[in-house]
């Protein structure tokens, strides 16, 4: 017969009703029939597997809707599936080989009900022999003891699902079973419906109605379309393996599925074929995409030189940045105050504005000293591509890492590839968990593995507690009443690839010493955080998508001390990433961005090392550091931020090294006190100008800090379940052994550029190391002291062509200048109202006056080179105190007709000697003047007299080296934006 004789549709028709070994020998005839069989997939193939009475919808339980890429495939794994408890004939004798066959070949049906050979189940299992069939008609079978099966057998309920019921207690004492189309309901006398130790039982399309399966190794079992409903459950001690596929578990009262204990030495016949069904599912690195969705600005963020691997490059204009989010207006005269204002010019300032422009005769340009091959150029020349540096772009990165598949995750890390490779204990997949308790509980070194499931509405998903090992692959976890996830007591394993969203508590929740492995997951939309860590917990959180949480994308508190590397955490409605109550942890490489509040939240004895992160576009501060807050903050990217890049309580200042802190429409750096009496409107959190910045943003973080802060409580004790943090947590020496005590915060080698305010604005209480900064090109003034009852010292910065001056500092300020280039500014090179020193620093091109003294200040001005455009060289103003000497003064724009030094006439305590003013000179022909011995300031070794205890280098910084900041109490102020946890 010739396929082509007749048209394919009508063959299509014939072919229809052929039954199953038909089909399978019509496609042993040629190609050209095997791939019209094949080609039947939507209909006979489907027909075929919808009608089995052993089996379900291929994707029920969880999809039942959603059709399956292949009917034909889905029957073929369905019948391989239904025949694995037969086996186990290979192992008997090469004797007994035979026998097996012939029983195989010749077992008989057995029938049980009203009119049939049997009427009882315990009297047809008294004859059967092995590899019998026992058909029971529709009925309900009861028994008043248990019921032992000494013989392998197969038990068959005739009928719909739920017309055979058995209210019976079933003991395997065989090597396997097969149950299919069954209703267990528990006797009297157990809940426990059935139980083996040894064998292997196969169940098939059954139903559990308040029941319990108990399996013990080496027992084990293939559970498939089964369903678990009015509190039933399957508790696994000490299995090797079993495999329950595609089942329904619903109303629990406590967990669905328990595995308990690890799994025993020994093994049964089933395990390598129950092994070699596992292999058959899909791998863990073939899964779809783990891409978030878009956000507005999802793909418009980076920094400067990421690391290597994936980079996604799009373009990004500040001032298309500022009209979409509307922060235009926060960045012109930012007022955070009162009495001061960087929008607010001094006389000098206005008084030489428009006279410092450049001269149209070329014969007089060579009067500018050049100064731009100080110590931190480098930082702003163009690369060798022709780019400009991030230090001297006016747009916001346009480079931004993209988070690692989970397959480059396992090739780059053994023990997760070790975890995602491993089939040991308990095997559910394609299981749907609803409405319940809980969802499935791992206890005592048991092992279970999760792939493809659903859980919802349920208190919990999954619990593995007391050194158990867990992993879950492709699942979704949501709707949860508490947490989705929690891990506790030394539990391990590795979370991947799931969808984890919606829950009342955090997405998963690691304490008491776990240390899972969490990979490119989807955390979103939790009624909390997204992922919670502390009391002692610890843990690999990896490329993931965390997003849309109303707390912190992940919160560490109480001691967790994870590694947070590498994943994408934004639109937040909290902070991105927070850590208090002695909270540590290593956040490298993260992308954080347009969260609501601070980007990374530190407080409260928190203490991370926050490295190379990406955090940007937020709608308040870039990164907080609290109450009592410390850390390593180094290498980060932190810009287009609404508010400030970084603020900084003074009572707890963290160690700053290296960072980017660019284009914020705030502050760069902002150092803030509570200790000013005065200033009652910010203690409170309302700041001049803050409705028309904020609007209903302060009270918004106040009800949050009080949110954040039940937190830290009520979810300490989930469930009944009392902690002792005393005892859990690390001694006090062990968790300080590994820092060094600093008594002065540091600010090193960072750069603060195109900030909307301020570069650098301090008002402090506490003393301040900041060394080796290039602040350049901010709205405002480079850097501002507006409180400094300690020493501030401001060595080997250079300051650059900021709007405003260079340096302000304000009356009883203490403040030291040394070592530093302060160059071009548009006010002032420094305006000095305080007491200090301003030593060996360079003052060139800056229109206002190069240094300006006044006030009641008691000072020091020696060593200096200072060329201003227009204007006082140096000026003394007022009642000043001090010295001037030793300085060397260059003459400006050739049209200046001020003194290059200027003292008020009525000032007698201020001693002028030993100054060198230099002017030009129109009838000699004089080489120009240029900065040397030293060349321009800053120079690029350290500050010299400094200590490496005093000066550590950047490449130094190490665990051993984080600051242990001094600590007052009642210093504490409210960011404009940021106030977390």
């Amino acid at each position: 017969m010739v396929v082509g004789s007749l048209p394919v549709e009508l063959w299509r028709v014939i072919l229809a009703y052929l039954p199953l070994p038909d089909l399978g020998r019509c496609c042993q005839v040629c190609r050209a029939w095997r791939e019209l069989i094949l080609s039947l997939d939507n209909t006979r193939w489907r027909q075929l597997c919808l009608g089995c009475p052993e089996c379900r919808h291929p994707n029920w339980p969880s999809q039942p809707h959603q059709e399956p890429p292949s009917w034909r495939e889905a029957l073929k794994q369905h019948a391989l599936s239904t025949r694995t408890w037969t086996q186990n004939g290979p192992e008997l004798q090469s004797s007994a080989c035979l026998l097996f066959f012939r029983r195989r070949k010749d077992r008989r049906v057995w029938h049980v009900g009203p009119g049939c050979e049997f009427e009882t189940l315990r009297g047809a299992l008294g004859v059967v022999g092995p590899y019998d069939r026992v058909v029971l008609h529709p009925g309900v079978y009861e028994d008043q003891a248990e019921v032992a099966l000494k013989v392998p057998v197969e038990l068959v309920g005739l009928g719909r699902l739920g017309e055979v019921a058995l209210l019976v207690c079933m003991e395997q004492q065989c090597p396997t079973a097969r149950l299919c189309n069954l209703v267990f309901m528990p006797p009297w006398f157990s809940t426990v419906v059935y139980k083996t130790s040894w064998g292997h039982v196969q169940l098939d399309n059954c139903n559990f109605e308040g029941a319990q399966l108990q399996i013990r190794g080496p027992g084990t079992c293939q559970a498939r379309f089964c369903s678990f409903s009015q509190g039933s459950s399957a508790h696994l001690l000490g299995v090797v393996l079993s495999l329950l596929d595609s089942c329904d578990f619903s109303g629990s009262d406590t967990a669905s599925v328990t595995v308990e204990g690890p799994p025993v030495s020994e093994r049964n016949w089933a395990c390598k074929h129950l092994a070699a069904l596992a292999r058959t599912f899909p791998s863990c690195g073939a899964s779809g995409n783990n891409s978030p969705p878009r956000g507005p600005l999802a793909g418009s963020t980076g920094g400067h030189q990421p690391p290597a691997g994936n980079v996604k490059k799009e373009p990004v204009s500040i001032d298309d940045w500022q009209r979409r989010t509307g922060v235009d207006a926060v960045c012109q005269g930012t007022v955070i105050e009162d009495g001061w204002s960087d929008g607010d010019r001094s006389d000098g300032e206005e008084e030489n504005r428009d006279g410092g422009g450049t001269n149209k005769n070329p014969l007089l340009l060579d009067y500018k000293i050049p100064c731009d091959h100080h110590g931190l150029s480098h930082l702003l020349k163009p690369q060798p591509d022709g780019s400009l540096p991030l230090a001297s772009s006016p747009d916001p990165p346009s480079l931004t890492p993209e988070t690692l598949t989970l397959q480059q995750e396992l090739d780059r890390d053994p023990e997760a590839l070790m975890f995602a490779a491993s089939t040991l204990g308990c095997i559910l997949r394609r299981c749907l968990f609803r409405e319940g308790k809980g969802g499935v509980h791992l206890s005592n070194y048991g092992q279970a593995r999760l792939e493809d499931n659903v859980f919802r509405g349920l208190n919990y998903a999954v619990r593995c507690i007391q050194n158990s090992t867990i992993v879950m692959l492709r699942n979704e976890v949501r709707e949860c009443r508490a947490s989705g996830v929690f891990l506790r007591l030394s539990a391990q394993g590795l979370i991947a690839e799931n969808n984890i969203h919606s829950n009342g508590e955090a997405g998963l929740d690691i304490r008491k010493g776990a240390n899972p492995i969490i990979v490119c997951n989807k955390i979103h939309s939790g009624l909390r955080s997204g992922v919670v860590v502390l009391g002692n917990g610890k843990g690999s959180i990896r490329s993931n998508q965390i997003y849309n949480n109303k707390e912190a994308g992940v919160y560490i508190l109480f001691s967790g001390n994870p590694v947070v590397s590498g994943n994408h955490i934004f639109q937040g409605q909290a902070a991105g990433i927070a850590i208090n109550e002695n909270g540590r942890g290593m956040i490298t490489e993260n992308v954080i961005k347009e969260n609501q509040w601070g980007g990374v939240d530190i407080r409260r004895g928190g203490d991370p090392i926050l490295r190379n992160n990406y955090i940007c576009y937020g709608y308040s501060d870039g990164v907080v550091v609290g109450e009592r807050g410390r850390g390593l903050i180094e290498g980060n990217h932190v810009y287009c931020n609404k508010g400030c890049g970084v603020w900084v309580m003074s009572s707890s200042l963290p160690q700053l090294l290296g960072n980017y802190i660019t284009h914020n429409c705030m502050y760069g750096l902002a150092v803030f006190c509570r200790k000013d009496p005065e200033n009652i409107e910010a203690r409170e959190g309302n700041w001049p100008g803050q409705d028309g910045i904020g609007g209903e943003a302060g009270s918004r973080e106040r009800r949050g800090v009080e949110g954040e802060g039940r937190e830290g409580q009520e979810n300490l004790n989930e469930e009944g379940e009392l902690f002792a943090w005393e005892s859990d947590l690390d001694s006090e020496d062990e968790r300080h052994s590994a820092h060094r005590s600093i008594s002065v915060a540091l600010v090193e080698s960072n750069c603060m550029s195109y900030n909307g305010a301020v570069g650098l604005y301090v008002k402090s209480s506490e003393p301040l190391n900041v060394f080796a900064n290039l602040v350049n090109s901010n709205r405002g003034t480079g850097i501002a002291v507006l409180q400094s009852s300690q020493l501030t010292r401001l060595v080997t910065n250079c300051i650059l062509e900021n709007g405003r001056g260079g340096v302000a500092v304000e009356k009883d300020c203490r403040v030291e200048l040394r070592g530093n280039g302060i160059y071009k500014n548009s006010g002032h090179g420094v305006g000095f109202s305080g007491n200090g020193q301003i030593l060996e620093n360079d003052f060139v091109g800056n229109r206002g006056y190069g240094i300006q003294v006044s006030g009641s200040a008691d000072i020091k001005v020696m060593r200096n080179r200072v060329q201003p455009v227009q204007g006082f060289g140096v000026a003394v103003l007022g009642p000043v105190k001090g010295v001037v000497h030793d300085n060397l003064l260059f003459q400006g724009h050739p049209g200046n007709k001020k003194a290059l030094l200027h003292i008020d006439p009525g000032n007698e305590s201020c001693v002028l000697r030993n100054n060198n003013v230099l002017r030009h000179n129109s009838c000699t022909s004089a080489p120009p003047w240029v900065l040397e011995n030293p060349p321009p300031r800053p120079l690029a070794s350290s500050p010299s007299g400094l200590s490496s205890s005093q000066y550590p280098s950047r490449l130094a910084i190490s665990m051993t080296n984080r600051i242990s900041a001094t600590v007052e109490s009642g210093c504490h102020s409210g960011s404009m934006f940021c106030s977390i946890l």
